[in-house]
């Protein structure tokens, strides 16, 4: 099993050191759900929640959070952002009203965007749940994971995880 990444040959975390990498296009998305009463989804659907635009204000807080990374994963570098997109389904998935959530996002430069994808999924859900908590406590944020990414000396990564 590969070392950690992230700790020194003393065990201290540490900033992994990417001076030496080349700058490479880099992409990583990311998946993740929201499960939820179907009335609820129906609110969601139909634009009409108290708060406004559930989905328009989730993918914006999905787009400031993978521009934030940094600030909140400790060991994260500082990232020049080339692109954050999300989209969203909604419907019955398995069996469950949800709202489905896919974040892709790019840089060009020396490391991936990995935990930016993942960051911006996981505030676009929980801004979701914010949004909607007043109709619907009981929401369940699950199944956020990295879905692919492509770029760097590692090359690329595909899941068969399904949404």
């Amino acid at each position: 099993m590969p070392n950690l990444t992230h700790f020194d040959s003393h065990g201290q975390a540490h900033m992994v050191d990417v001076a030496g990498k080349a700058d490479t296009h880099r992409t990583a998305v990311a998946g993740g759900r929201i499960e939820m009463l179907p009335a609820t989804l129906a609110i969601v659907e139909a634009g009409t929640a108290r708060k406004g635009d559930v989905l328009g204000i989730a993918r914006i807080a999905g787009i400031q959070a993978a521009k934030k990374t940094s600030d909140l994963i400790p060991l994260c570098h500082p990232l020049a952002l080339t692109r954050v997109a999300l989209e969203f389904d909604t419907g019955t998935f398995d069996g469950v009203a949800a709202v489905v959530c896919t974040a892709t996002v790019e840089t060009v430069g020396p490391t991936g965007v990995e935990m930016e994808a993942l960051t911006a999924v996981q505030v676009a859900l929980l801004t979701i749940y914010d949004m909607c908590k007043a109709v619907d406590r009981g929401m369940t944020i699950t199944q956020v994971r990295l879905l692919e990414k492509h770029g760097g000396k590692s090359g690329s990564y595909m899941s068969d995880a399904v949404t």
